[in-house]
């Protein structure tokens, strides 16, 4: 009877130091920005100063799982928002199991319907959880009670009409998104081109850091379009593929700009975390 009450006791010990370990390290009262590395594909999970959790987009696959295993306590089952940026399938197909295995308080994405298979299995996992969709156009913000805010700066809604695509030409409606948090500013971009990151620069004002478009496609950025953002960060999400990602082009205009520039397919998942005045890369 000792033996098992010493047993017992050990692991209680065991488990008071996890748990204490897990709330040091997962509620700093900081904000987290976690690019997960997730393949070819973009999954974006985000941490609030209060402990919210935002993930946007969920990759090809379910390595989504695991990046999100690795930056929440492992108490926490809820994500607070998720935002698909546009249904391709190396943004949506991760958000599946994300569903499946979590709990979702609030679902928004572009208004686009597409006819793929995946997309199709996505919203009929939608429809069973029971998850409404709420669709994000230019000039809509939410603010948590943090005083972190994400306006989402891109489709515009005179575009509202032509966002029933039967094809796969569905990157022009990608989600971009501004989140502040005090004097933090980062931008994610989807899959956007050149011509739609041109609509929205004017919005974004100097920016500290950049989700590289359409995983360094050569015609994601333009020179003129580095010179209004000035990120001090760009961070592209790529794996393994037969596009060329990232392309040359993007590479040489980053470093030609002096932007520091990391890929998840080099260094794996890469997290920022700011107080809202200084911020840094783990």
């Amino acid at each position: 009877m000792k033996k098992f009450f010493l047993i017992g006791s050990l692991l209680l010990f065991l488990l008071g130091c996890i748990l204490i370990y897990q709330n040091i390290t997962y509620n700093d009262k900081k904000l987290h920005v976690v690019i997960c590395n997730v393949g070819q594909g973009d999954a974006i999970f985000i941490r609030t100063p209060q402990g919210s959790d935002i993930l946007i987009d969920g990759g090809p696959d379910d390595s989504v799982l695991n990046c999100l295993g690795k930056h929440m306590p492992f108490w926490d089952r809820t994500l607070e928002i998720i935002i698909l940026t546009h249904p391709d399938a190396d943004h949506v197909t991760g958000l599946i199991d994300v569903i499946e295995r979590y709990k979702l308080i609030f679902f928004y994405t572009s208004k686009i319907t597409t006819k793929t298979a995946v997309y199709n299995q996505f919203l009929k996992t939608l429809e069973k959880y029971k998850i409404k969709q709420n669709y994000l156009w230019q000039g809509d913000r939410f603010i948590l009670k943090d005083g972190l805010s994400f306006q989402a700066l891109w489709p515009a809604h005179e575009w509202e009409e032509e966002t029933v695509i039967a094809g796969g030409a569905t990157n022009s409606f990608s989600v971009i998104g501004l989140l502040t948090y005090k004097k933090f500013k980062a931008l994610f971009t989807g899959d956007s081109d050149a011509e739609q990151m041109e609509e929205v620069e004017d919005f974004t004002g100097k920016i500290n850091f950049l989700k590289v478009p359409h995983h360094g496609s050569r015609f994601g950025l333009t020179a003129e379009i580095l010179d209004v953002l000035n990120p001090r960060l760009a961070v592209i999400s790529v794996g393994k593929n037969s596009y060329g990602h990232p392309t040359q082009f993007i590479l040489d205009l980053l470093k030609s700009k002096n932007i520091k520039t990391l890929r998840t397919d080099q260094v794996s998942d890469i997290e920022i975390v700011s107080d809202g005045k200084s911020w840094k890369v783990n």
